[in-house]
């Protein structure tokens, strides 16, 4: 039995499709939205066709932004010689919350996975090659998540930057078993980043 019209049902099927939100959220945010659609849902969906049609790719560092390069890469106060390596561009922005760190990202795109059929052809790992072996850069920063995907991902690229004259760290304490780095608060992350080691 249809509890919807069919606009209703495809914006549902569409937000059941967020990370974190399953059917029944979904339904709940659907109807919030809908009642509160002056408020909520008309300023949300121009926001959503703005950012659709303004936020690009990065081609330097592989994160997001209306402009290319980035805010990052373009700041020129950062500091170029120290990259963080992360996975995800949700990564760059924990880390900027936590103000632990003030040289220059490089994101992924993903982790290894065989499970996924994700090898490094599918991620930014030539890229990363590169930068790190331009001589500009004196120390990798690998701060992957502490699952095993992660640690597979962090261990492929630390012999893949052996040949690099940039020194290999990786994030310490702080970062429990199977974290990720979008979900911890400032204070730990900002421990991990000043207790990192090399790799």
């Amino acid at each position: 039995m249809a509890t919807a019209g069919p606009e209703i049902e495809r914006l549902i099927a569409l937000l059941a499709k967020l990370p974190g939100l399953g059917p029944r959220s979904a339904r709940r945010s659907a109807l919030a939205l809908l009642k509160k659609r002056e408020q909520l849902l008309v300023p949300l969906s121009r926001a959503m066709a703005e950012a659709a049609e303004r936020v690009r790719t990065c081609q330097v560092c592989g994160s997001l932004d209306t402009h290319d390069p980035c805010a990052i890469c373009r700041d020129e106060t950062r500091d170029p010689s120290v990259l963080c390596v992360v996975e995800e561009v949700g990564s760059v922005w924990a880390m900027e919350r936590a103000s632990a760190f003030r040289g220059r990202y490089h994101v992924l795109g993903g982790l290894l996975s065989a499970l996924d059929g994700l090898g490094p052809e599918a991620l930014r790992i030539g890229a990363l090659i590169s930068r790190a072996s331009d001589g500009a850069v004196r120390e990798v920063v690998l701060a992957l998540p502490a699952t095993v995907d992660g640690q597979t991902t962090a261990h492929y690229l630390a012999d893949r930057l052996a040949g690099a004259e940039a020194q290999v760290t990786m994030l310490a304490r702080g970062v429990p078993v199977g974290g990720d780095l979008d979900w911890l608060d400032d204070g730990t992350i900002a421990q991990a980043m000043r207790a990192r080691r090399p790799a």
